[in-house]
């Protein structure tokens, strides 16, 4: 598998025939380098984790020209679907969906969810992490935006991700060495991917303190460079 992360929450997953965008936030987004038609080339599926705007991102842009279908939670799948989406994968927290070739499985998240226009609130349902099972790959787990929570050892146990993206950022989501005590405490991972920092002036903008929490623990900490696939 090969992931590609381009700056604050956004990766693409490239495994077998599948090509996966994660929370796709490329206009906007100050982290993201390059172009949105290159990053989002060969499209198969988006998965969005919440409703917010830098999570949400370019979804149903990228979805209206590739044909991509959409994974998220069911309020967020129908207003998308009121804005003019036509191929979509409503799902509820806990549950797991097969798309052909792999599975997405949504799981808890400790965020909310919505947007807000003329001064009113739209709630979009679950905040949401998801994880992505394909066979012969590493089980991957993106957390969305979230604080840690003891019911990660449930989600460790039942799912036993090999990778995991990591918000780290601060204020919005955990801190890093909260972070790092959610990935010491509840997972074994081959990987554990920081996001979530890096863009905008109210987060974090580095994983030093992160990569650092997590120094000597046992797990290897991946800070890849924006559009530089890592190979998992």
């Amino acid at each position: 598998m090969k992931i590609t992360w381009f700056g604050h929450s956004a990766f693409r997953l490239d495994f077998a025939d599948k090509v996966v965008l994660i929370d796709p936030f490329f206009t906007g987004n100050p982290a993201f380098e390059g172009s949105r038609d290159k990053a989002a080339e060969g499209v198969t599926h988006i998965l969005v984790t919440h409703g917010h705007s830098d999570h949400v991102g370019d979804t149903l842009d990228i979805a209206k020209a590739t044909g991509a279908t959409v994974v998220t939670n069911f309020d967020l799948c129908m207003y998308l679907v009121s804005q003019g989406l036509e191929n979509f994968a409503p799902m509820g927290t806990g549950g797991t969906m097969d798309q052909g070739g792999f599975t997405t499985t949504l799981v808890r998240a400790d965020h909310s969810s919505g947007f807000v226009e003329m001064g009113v609130n739209y709630p979009l349902g679950s905040a949401n992490g998801i994880i992505v099972k394909a066979p012969g790959e590493p089980t991957v787990y993106h957390m969305g935006d979230t604080d840690i929570f003891g019911d990660m050892g449930l989600i460790a146990e039942i799912h036993q991700p090999d990778v995991a993206m990591v918000p780290i950022g601060d204020r919005f989501t955990m801190g890093p060495e909260v972070a790092a005590l959610a990935v010491e405490r509840y997972f074994k991972l081959k990987a554990a991917i920081p996001c979530h920092y890096g863009s905008f002036p109210m987060v974090l903008p580095n994983a030093d303190r992160f990569v650092s929490a997590l120094d000597g623990k046992g797990t290897q900490v991946v800070v890849p460079h924006k559009t530089v696939g890592l190979r998992i």
